[in-house]
């Protein structure tokens, strides 16, 4: 991956026309960015970090930490470099953890991962040619190894469905409207239904008061080699293939062109520094950097990061509820989370997916990565995301081997 050096947008100072729709203020943009990358993808936080060992507390402090440590990087990047640097906690990361299991040595062994996927982050950031591996590495792979994971997950609301029927139809009803009539508060939107449903289900009831105020929870590591394998390895690539290279992309796509080494770094850093206390992985915000980084956020591209400074303003007010959002999820009823989870991720499977099997060249290799992906094989310990890119990668290796000058016999007879 290379690395570029900092930069004016190109047409930074040039004026632009007012933009017919959309939001005109940096600083609401940047509220919207932060409402969007929150309800969309909470869910999938603390169904990931529960997945693999965490418990209600832990998985509340991972939310927490990641909250504080992606806004304070929105913040200082959009600051430093008057761009729109927005940053979010690693969406497909969480998918795959929830996606796993619980690994044989424990959750400790889960916050060792995560150390250890900081770490790749932070080399990525700091060695050129670990970067250039990592850009290396067939898109069409990377995306079908995710789409296997999501796939597992997104049939999730539409299982609820035959389950819990009363309490998952408003919520899916919700989302499939507002994606008509206004695609980007779908999700949040499904989640304030589902947020009614739980209200008047009464399930509110059974929340522990006493443990609304925002906590951190220290885990210490272990680093089992499973568990390396099986979570840190898919977290690093997943990461780094569908968030951190597309985030610089859609930066690219509005102009901007800020370093890639120190935000790499940053979030690298972070995510081993914060790993013991459920910090799983953060990275460049991709699709939610859109709202920040886009003209409905400002028609002056100069301006824009604003909306990067508001961001992480409103992540680092939703970090202190982060205790209170988790024990309303764990009070809804049955169902009702596992679908706005899933509601949540059909778009990113829909890309991958669509991604994965778009190249023909790739195509076989990538169906048959997805396949396994979705299969939830384990061998040794190790689960279908890590099994599902060597299946990949060895039906490639062997397309590619010479053929054979096998003896024909045709036209040949009998004497």
């Amino acid at each position: 991956m290379t690395s570029v050096t900092n930069t004016t947008p190109s047409n930074a100072g040039q004026t632009a026309p007012e933009p017919k729709v959309g939001i005109s203020s940096p600083i609401l943009a940047g509220v919207v960015t932060a409402i969007v990358g929150f309800t969309s993808a909470f869910t999938v936080v603390l169904a990931g970090l529960k997945a693999v060992g965490a418990s209600d507390a832990q998985a509340a402090s991972g939310l927490f930490v990641v909250c504080m440590t992606m806004g304070a990087g929105c913040m200082i990047f959009s600051f430093k470099y008057k761009m729109p640097i927005t940053m979010a906690w690693s969406t497909p990361g969480a998918a795959l953890l929830a996606a796993a299991s619980v690994p044989t040595a424990g959750y400790s062994s889960s916050v060792g991962a995560f150390i250890l996927a900081g770490l790749l982050i932070l080399a990525t950031g700091l060695i050129k040619p670990l970067g250039r591996w990592v850009a290396a590495i067939p898109a069409s792979l990377a995306n079908a190894m995710l789409a296997g994971v999501l796939l597992t997950l997104c049939v999730q609301p539409f299982a609820a469905l035959q389950g819990q029927p009363a309490a998952v139809a408003p919520v899916v009803i919700a989302w499939l409207v507002l994606l008509k009539y206004a695609r980007r508060w779908a999700v949040p939107g499904a989640f304030l239904v589902a947020l009614i449903v739980i209200v008047v289900s009464g399930a509110l009831s059974n929340v522990d008061t006493t443990q609304l105020a925002p906590t951190v929870v220290w885990t210490s590591p272990t680093f089992n080699l499973a568990t390396m394998i099986a979570i840190a390895l898919p977290l690093f690539l997943v990461t780094m293939t569908s968030q951190n290279i597309p985030g610089i992309a859609v930066l690219a796509s509005f102009g901007y062109r800020p370093p890639v080494g120190p935000p790499l770094i940053y979030t690298g850093g972070v995510t081993a520094a914060t790993g013991a206390l459920g910090g799983f992985a953060i990275n460049l915000g991709a699709l939610s950097a859109a709202i920040a980084a886009g003209p409905s956020s400002h028609p002056d591209p100069s301006r824009r990061w604003i909306a990067g400074v508001s961001t992480g303003v409103v992540y680092w007010i939703f970090g202190p509820l982060s205790a209170a959002v988790a024990a309303i999820a764990l009070a809804a009823p049955a169902g009702v989370i596992p679908a706005i989870a899933g509601l949540a991720l059909i778009g990113a499977f829909a890309n991958a997916a669509a991604s994965a099997l778009g190249d023909p060249d790739h195509r076989e290799a990538a169906a048959i990565t997805f396949l396994v992906a979705a299969s939830g094989v384990s061998f040794f310990h190790v689960g279908a995301a890590f099994w599902a890119l060597i299946a990949g990668g060895i039906y490639l290796a062997v397309m590619r081997l010479p053929g054979l000058n096998l003896p024909t016999f045709a036209g040949r007879t009998k004497g």
